[in-house]
C-alpha cells in the first residue's frame, strides 16, 4: 500500500493535474481538520494511505453535493476554501458515515425543555449593536423551538445553559478562530460540562443581516446553524439544510424564518414535535421589552487583512515545551499546541499575546520554555530576560535578568526539566547547565559540554521530555530520540519533525544539520529521584536491570 509519504508527488502526477503543491497539503490539512481523515499518529510514523485519501476526498465531495471524482478538482478546492463552521462534518468513527438518516446527530441532548440563554460578549465593532444582537440571537433560538418543544429563557447569569460570546484568534476552549473568513464560529453539543452549549462567533468578521453576501456575514444564519449544535445536531449533507457546514448566505426576515424539513426533523426526533391545537400555527412573539430589528443594516466596517501566518511545516521554531503534558511549537508571534493524544490542537496558529497575559506588547519570538519542577508554573526566556507565569498571566515582579539562575547574561537557546531526576537543564551553543528548583541554585561543575549527550549538533533550537519518559532534541526540521535515561541518540535518527509531530508532508529524514560523530561506547545518565511536585503525567516503568547500569556506570551530565 503507497504511503502518504510518497503520496505528494504521486498525487501530482497521476491523481490531478491542475492543484498546486500547497493545494494539495492544505487539502490533507482540511480533510484531517473535518473529520474525514483520521489524524496520522506522530512519533510512531504511522500515516495514511493512497486509498484513504482518495476515499477521504469522495466523502466530503458527497457531503457537498460536489461530483464525487476523488481528486482534488477546482470545483472541490473551492469549496473547502467556502467559509463555513468549525466543528467537524464526521463525528466519532467511521459508523457515522454509514448511518441511512438524513441528518446526523450528535448522541447527546439536554435533560430539560426549557434551557436559558445570555449573550455574554459582544462584537467589539460597532458593526451591530448590542440590542440588535440580542434579538437576532433570541430568533435564531426561536426557529428551533418553533419546530420542537424546546423552549428558551433568556438569563443575565453565567449559569446560563447556553452562554454566547464574540471572541477572537485563541481563547481558551481548544477551538482557536483563524481571521476573517475561513472558519466562522462553532458550538458546544449538549452535556454535563461546563462549556456544554456554549456558542463561540469569531469577532474578526463582519457581522451583518439581511444583507447582501458580499457586504459581510450574516449573524442570523450562522447563529441558527450553531445553535442546532448546541442542541444536539450534526452537520448535515441535504441541500438547503441549515445544519450544512457551509456559510451558504443571508437566509431572509428572522422573524419570518422557518426551518428547513430536515432540520424540523432532525430536532423533532430530539425533543419531540411541537404540540399544537388543531389549525393553530406557531405564533411568532417579538422578543419581551426589546427592540425591533432595524430595516437597514448598519454600514459595514472597514477591513482589516491577516497578518501572514508563518508556516509550521517548515519547523525551525523558536522554542518548544512540554507544558501540562502538552507539547507547545512557538514561531515569531504564535504556537501550536499537540495534545497528550498526539492531535494538534488547530493547524491554523494561536497568538503568543493572546493567550499569555504579560509579555511585551511588540514580542516578535520567545527563547525558551519550561513548566519549572518545583510549583507548576511556566518560564518564558527572552533575550536576557524571563518571566514567570502562574498558568497563562505573568506574575508580579517580572521580568528578571536571567543571571538569577547563575546563567550568564545572554539568551539562552534551550531549557527543559529532566524526567529521570527533575532538574532543570539550560543550553547555549556547545554548553549546558543545570539547576536544582529545589535548592534554587545552579549545580557545582556547570557549564558542561553539548557532546556530552551523543548524536546531537550544537545551537538546539529546544529539547521537550514527552510524557512517556523519552527526550526529544529539536533543530531546524529534525529531532533526535532518547529513550529511558540513555544520553545517546536512538539509531534511525535524526527524524523529519514536521512529519512525524506536525502533520506535515515529506521524507522522515530531512538532514539540515550536520550530524556529529558517534562514539562506539554508549553513555548513560545515573538516575535519581523525580520531584514529587513534577509534572509528570506518566513515570517511566524500570526494569532491575536498568536500574543495575545506572549504578553501576555512575554517570552524571
Amino acid at each position: 500500500m503507497l504511503r502518504l509519504g510518497t503520496l505528494l508527488g504521486c498525487c501530482v502526477a497521476i491523481c490531478w493535474s491542475h492543484p498546486k503543491a500547497q493545494d494539495i497539503g492544505r487539502g490533507v490539512d482540511w480533510l484531517t481538520r473535518y473529520g474525514y481523515l483520521p489524524a496520522p499518529d506522530p512519533l510512531t510514523a504511522q500515516q495514511q494511505t493512497l486509498e484513504a485519501l482518495k476515499s477521504a476526498i469522495k466523502t466530503m465531495q458527497r457531503f457537498a453535493g460536489l461530483k464525487e471524482t476523488g481528486t482534488l478538482d477546482d470545483a472541490t478546492i473551492r469549496m473547502m476554501q467556502r467559509p463555513r463552521c468549525s466543528l467537524p462534518d464526521i463525528i466519532g468513527t467511521s459508523e457515522l458515515m454509514r448511518r441511512r438518516k438524513r441528518y446526523a446527530l450528535s448522541g447527546t441532548v439536554w435533560k430539560k425543555s426549557q434551557l436559558t440563554w445570555r449573550v455574554r460578549s459582544f462584537p467589539q465593532t460597532p458593526s451591530l449593536p448590542k440590542d440588535t444582537v440580542r434579538i437576532l440571537m433570541y430568533y435564531a433560538l426561536k426557529v428551533w423551538s418553533n419546530a420542537s418543544q424546546i423552549t428558551f429563557q433568556e438569563d443575565s447569569t453565567d449559569s446560563s445553559d447556553i452562554l454566547i460570546d464574540f471572541s477572537k484568534s485563541y481563547h481558551e476552549d481548544g477551538y482557536p478562530f483563524d481571521g476573517p473568513g475561513g472558519t466562522l464560529a462553532h458550538a458546544f453539543f449538549p452535556g454535563e460540562h461546563p462549556i456544554s452549549g456554549n456558542t463561540h462567533f469569531d469577532d474578526d468578521e463582519t457581522w451583518t443581516y439581511n444583507s447582501v453576501e458580499d457586504q459581510g456575514t450574516d449573524l442570523f444564519a450562522v447563529a441558527v446553524h450553531e445553535f442546532g449544535h448546541a442542541l444536539g445536531l450534526a452537520h448535515s449533507s441535504v441541500e438547503n439544510s441549515i445544519m450544512k457546514p457551509y456559510y451558504q448566505g443571508p437566509v431572509g426576515d428572522p422573524t419570518k424564518y422557518q426551518l428547513p424539513p430536515d432540520d424540523v426533523y432532525g430536532i423533532e426526533q430530539l425533543y419531540g414535535k411541537k404540540r399544537l391545537d388543531p389549525g393553530r400555527e406557531v405564533p411568532v412573539i417579538p422578543m419581551p421589552t426589546q427592540p425591533r430589528i432595524p430595516h437597514s443594516p448598519p454600514q459595514r466596517p472597514t477591513h482589516h487583512p491577516r497578518h501572514h501566518l508563518p508556516d509550521r511545516c517548515k519547523a525551525h521554531f523558536d522554542a518548544i515545551a512540554n507544558i501540562r503534558g502538552e507539547v507547545f511549537f512557538f514561531k515569531k508571534r504564535y504556537f501550536w499546541r499537540l495534545q497528550p493524544s498526539r492531535n494538534l490542537v488547530s493547524l491554523n496558529p494561536a497568538h503568543i499575546g493572546q493567550f499569555w497575559h504579560g509579555l511585551p506588547s511588540g514580542l516578535d519570538r520567545v527563547d525558551a520554555v519550561y513548566e519549572r519542577a518545583n510549583d507548576s508554573k511556566i518560564v518564558f526566556f527572552v533575550g536576557t530576560n524571563y518571566w514567570v507565569f502562574k498558568d497563562t498571566r505573568a506574575e508580579p515582579g517580572y521580568p528578571r535578568p536571567v543571571t538569577d539562575f547563575g546563567l550568564p547574561l545572554e539568551a539562552i537557546e534551550a531549557a527543559f526539566i529532566w524526567r529521570h531526576n527533575g532538574k532543570t537543564y539550560f543550553f547555549k551553543g556547545s554548553q549546558f547547565w543545570r539547576f536544582d528548583e529545589q535548592a534554587g541554585k545552579m549545580d557545582a561543575g556547570y557549564p558542561r559540554m553539548v557532546n556530552l549527550w551523543i548524536g546531537i549538533p550544537p545551537n538546539i533550537d529546544d529539547i521537550v521530555s514527552w510524557n512517556d519518559g523519552d527526550t526529544y532534541f529539536f533543530k531546524g526540521t529534525q529531532y533526535w530520540k532518547f529513550i529511558n535515561g540513555k544520553v545517546e541518540s536512538e539509531a534511525g535518527f535524526p527524524r523529519s519533525l514536521p512529519r512525524d509531530w506536525l502533520y506535515c508532508e515529506g521524507p522522515t529524514n530531512a538532514p539540515d544539520a550536520q550530524q556529529p560523530a558517534r562514539p562506539t561506547q554508549s553513555k548513560r545518565m545515573d538516575c535519581t529521584c523525580v520531584h514529587a511536585a513534577a509534572p509528570v503525567t506518566q513515570l517511566p516503568v524500570f526494569s532491575l536491570s536498568l536500574v543495575m547500569a545506572w549504578i553501576l556506570i555512575h554517570r552524571t551530565l
